[in-house]
């Protein structure tokens, strides 16, 4: 029996996908399944997204590029972080497209390039994120580069937005694709043919259609939760329709130990919660280990059959407690929601990072790789 589970739904991620393939009718669809899908499990949201209508899969890293291609996926795919060189050849067999800047990825490539065959790449381009990405001129000399070399060639440029969810004013995000145009002209005026050109993410892919191009890149919202409360003002302001987005997890586990405690008694480490009268407590086994974040400490609840247990004391490692003297019928084996709906009742997780001062990527992405992704309906 599994203590703790992650309940993934395939109809909500295929109402996602029909979703943004209708407002990027025009443009590929690039679902970003990096960090473990956004803890939504890699394996299982690839193979159902493509199913309901992505083009591209996006990942971080090769090993997650790697473990889509054991799977059987032959879509193409796009790996957007850091790759070394002594991973050419593992790129060349894995047969992916890269976002590059650094010339001797770019060497190594071409060295390890398979005759008859072609890495495509895509140019970072710095427009103000300072993360990943090159200037204008750097551009330049690394796209001639390209164009030198056999066995790799420019398929696109690509950036990220630095200030796009976090505020309703777009000033900096229209500046920043200021520079990504007057960049894509420079190429096109040195003879650089681009066929796939991407800057938009969830936000802008909402917001603005001007800024899909050929790809669009989706990663939070594909899994059913708006970029942040101030993107979805911006839709509204921008006098858009905002689409509806179904949360496609639900985190649940199982009681492991109902037990009474008399008034005046501390629970936890640190004895940050005394029981005022008489509290039926339900120990259930997950903790921070799992990705069940501390600062949920004494703030946050659990939902059992649709009704409220309140966290009583600290997140601990490995366990919880939630006070249920009001659910009289909880029993050890019974199962708790931890993040998702039960019963008509919802734990959001925009209102999990609320509770522990964070954002809503982080709630499902901290769930531990460990803990079981199972599909529904």
């Amino acid at each position: 029996m599994e203590l703790t589970w992650v309940e993934v739904s395939k109809s909500a991620l295929r109402h996602n996908v029909e979703t943004f393939r209708s407002l990027a009718s025009n443009s590929l669809l690039g679902a970003v399944v990096k960090a473990n899908a956004y803890g939504h499990g890699l394996v299982p949201v690839a193979q159902t997204v493509l199913e309901a209508g992505a083009d591209w899969l996006c990942v971080n890293a090769l090993y997650e590029a790697q473990a889509l291609r054991q799977a059987s996926i032959d879509c193409p795919i796009y790996v957007l972080g850091y790759v070394s060189p002594t991973d050419a050849e593992a790129v060349v067999e894995a047969d992916l497209r890269l976002v590059v800047y650094d010339p001797s990825l770019v060497e190594a490539l071409s060295a390890a390039a398979s005759k008859g065959r072609s890495v495509p790449l895509h140019i970072k381009v710095e427009t103000g994120n300072n993360r990943q990405g090159l200037s204008l001129e750097q551009t330049l000399a690394l796209a001639r580069m390209i164009r030198t070399l056999p066995g790799v060639h420019l398929e696109g440029i690509s950036s990220h937005y630095a200030d796009i969810e976090d505020t309703t004013d777009h000033t900096f995000a229209k500046e920043q694709l200021s520079r990504y145009r007057e960049i894509d002209l420079a190429l096109a005026a040195d003879g650089h043919k681009l066929s796939v050109r991407s800057f938009s993410n969830s936000a802008a892919t909402l917001l603005w259609p001007a800024t899909h191009f050929e790809l669009v890149r989706v990663g939070v919202s594909l899994y059913g939760m708006w970029p942040s409360k101030e993107t979805l003002v911006s839709a509204l302001l921008e006098k858009r329709n905002a689409p509806k987005l179904k949360p496609a997890l639900t985190w649940k586990a199982r009681i492991a130990q109902v037990k009474t405690v008399k008034a005046g008694e501390f629970v936890g480490y640190g004895r940050s919660f005394q029981a005022t009268h008489e509290t039926r407590l339900a120990v259930i086994p997950v903790g921070y280990y799992d990705g069940y974040d501390r600062g949920l400490s004494n703030l946050a609840h659990v939902l059992i059959d649709g009704r409220i247990a309140p966290l009583r004391g600290r997140v601990c490692m490995n366990m919880v407690m939630a006070d249920v003297s009001d659910i009289p019928d909880a029993a050890p084996n019974g199962e708790v929601v931890l993040l998702g709906e039960s019963n008509g009742s919802a734990i959001s997780a925009d209102q999990m990072a609320e509770w522990a001062h964070t954002i809503n990527y982080e709630i499902p992405t901290r769930i531990n790789d460990r803990i079981p992704r199972i599909l529904v309906d």
